[in-house]
């Protein structure tokens, strides 16, 4: 016997679900609207979120993971996304895939509708994040942030 859940979330349960408000530490513009849907199936290693985006909000701050890998499928709505240094209009049926170390990222809902994407990515214990527009670092270790200005982050 396992004391695992049962690998299915019906398309009612993930509709009846509430909702977590995400408000990004860096960006007070950047607000989710979440459904964590990996997570009630156990995921551990892999985030997978049901993700809403009023219009005019951003996804996130402009980043890019040293350690994690993410991906976004839209599923309604659409977008810009700000890929390096590129503007690209995104809509539903369109997939994004980030590396590590890959091009910086985020999105704007600039549209009169809500934007809908399934978000995942690996969870790996620890993660250095950069944010290149604020010259920010961040740290995550087992859960637990930190950051510092890039200014002070010797290489040697």
């Amino acid at each position: 016997m396992t004391d695992k859940p049962f690998p299915l979330l019906t398309a009612k349960a993930i509709s009846e679900m509430g909702e977590v408000k995400h408000v990004h530490q860096f960006n007070k513009n950047a607000i989710r609207h979440t459904k964590s849907i990996g997570e009630i199936l156990g995921l551990a290693h892999l985030g997978v979120h049901l993700v809403r985006v009023e219009p005019g909000n951003d996804t996130t701050q402009f980043h890019f993971h040293h350690q994690d890998e993410e991906f976004v499928y839209i599923l309604e709505g659409q977008g810009t996304a700000e890929i390096g240094n590129e503007l690209v209009n995104v809509k539903a049926g369109d997939f994004m895939a980030f590396t590590q170390n890959s091009l910086p990222h985020c999105m704007h809902n600039a549209s009169t509708e809500d934007l809908v994407y399934l978000m995942g990515g690996t969870r790996s214990d620890i993660d250095i994040c950069d944010y290149p527009k604020l010259n920010r670092r961040m740290y995550r270790e087992n859960g637990k942030k930190t950051f510092v200005d890039l200014s002070q982050v010797d290489d040697i």
